[in-house]
């Protein structure tokens, strides 16, 4: 945020801090110095400090790319992503589905009536229900895509749509987080290894009211630095 009597030809500057680290790290260098592009010797150059420099190889470097820092684990690749599945014409669909634009911010609190509050419980809980489902199927050798499809018939068999189904485009009926995939990833085909740990976010549209939820799940033998992430 700039401050009164701030120019708007200030460099941008990099300000940041990081969860376990009571240490706040500031850059004094300009941003596009910061990212400063060298063609023909790497991607991309990075000049800061040595406190950041696990994040930035994690980002950036893409020399070694299929190795994480201090860890086994080959670093997370996509998969094949399959079509959309159907869903049948007689299920209510959002606005948003045929528009292929997300909704816009609402303008201020919104209060239901006892029938609403109700329509609300009944999403929630099948949400809750799909969610739990769909935790029991992790393990090592199932793909997300696999996990997907449980999670749509489950929801349709219902009455209810997926509402991640067709929102802003979105191809899938579940999202898929697999360790470094920090939110709303699309199910595909690679397959969940011993170890991983991937959140599901299901959320169902039913009686013109969406339920919303997510968990974090293990996947087989998780080590106890990814134990202390999802448990944080």
């Amino acid at each position: 945020m700039l401050g009164k009597g701030a120019s708007s030809s200030l460099n941008p500057r990099i300000l940041t801090t990081f969860a376990g680290d009571s240490r706040l790290i500031r850059s004094t260098r300009p941003l596009p110095l910061l990212l400063r592009s060298n063609p023909g010797i790497k991607p991309v150059s990075m000049q800061l400090s040595r406190t950041l420099s696990g994040i930035t190889n994690l980002l950036f470097n893409r020399s070694n790319v299929d190795e994480l820092p201090g860890i086994k684990r080959k670093r997370l690749r996509p998969g094949k992503v399959s079509p959309c599945r159907p869903v049948p014409s007689d299920i209510p669909q959002p606005p948003y589905v045929k528009s292929r634009k997300p909704p816009g911010i609402v303008s201020g609190p919104e209060v239901h009536d006892e029938t609403g509050i109700d329509c609300m419980r009944a999403s929630g809980r099948l949400a809750a229900q799909v969610l739990e489902y769909a935790g029991s199927l992790v393990k090592p050798g199932i793909t997300t895509d696999e996990i997907d499809q449980a999670v749509h018939q489950m929801i349709i068999d219902n009455g209810a749509y997926p509402s991640p189904l067709g929102y802003g485009g979105f191809p899938k009926s579940v999202c898929t987080s697999v360790n470094e995939c920090i939110c709303h990833g699309i199910p595909d085909s690679r397959a969940l290894e011993d170890g991983d740990i991937v959140n599901i976010d299901v959320t169902v549209y039913l009686n013109g009211y969406h339920g919303d939820t997510s968990k974090t799940f293990y996947c087989g033998e998780v080590d106890e630095e990814a134990k202390k992430l999802v448990q944080v």
